[in-house]
């Protein structure tokens, strides 16, 4: 029997996106950034600061629900080149993937 696995970038993006909508002591509890990796995992951080490393490599969908800008990096340790800077709140999707991300410090 073979299993065939089937990926859903479109579902994800909108589960995702549907996270940001979120409001009050729901969204507080939860990851203020969050990535599909391509390893097909939803991984999140938490009060994120200066160079994070992609775990599980961040592809596909991405959400920014910090205060802050995250400039995403084809290298590790934010190195190489910047291929796209998510404003606080948006949503979106990056191709082919990502190996780290830098937040902005604010205050």
């Amino acid at each position: 029997m073979r299993f065939l696995r089937i990926h859903h970038a479109v579902p994800v993006a909108l589960l995702l996106a549907g996270a940001t909508l979120v409001s009050g002591p729901a969204l507080a509890a939860g990851p203020d950034f969050q990535y599909v990796g391509q390893d097909d995992r939803v991984h999140g951080l938490t009060a994120p600061k200066g160079c994070v490393e992609a775990e599980g490599g961040g592809a596909r969908a991405v959400t920014n629900g910090t205060r802050s800008p995250a400039t995403l990096y084809e290298g590790p340790g934010c190195s190489g080149r910047a291929l796209r800077v998510l404003r606080p709140g948006e949503v979106g999707q990056v191709r082919p993937y990502f190996a780290s991300v830098r937040f902005s410090v604010t205050r």
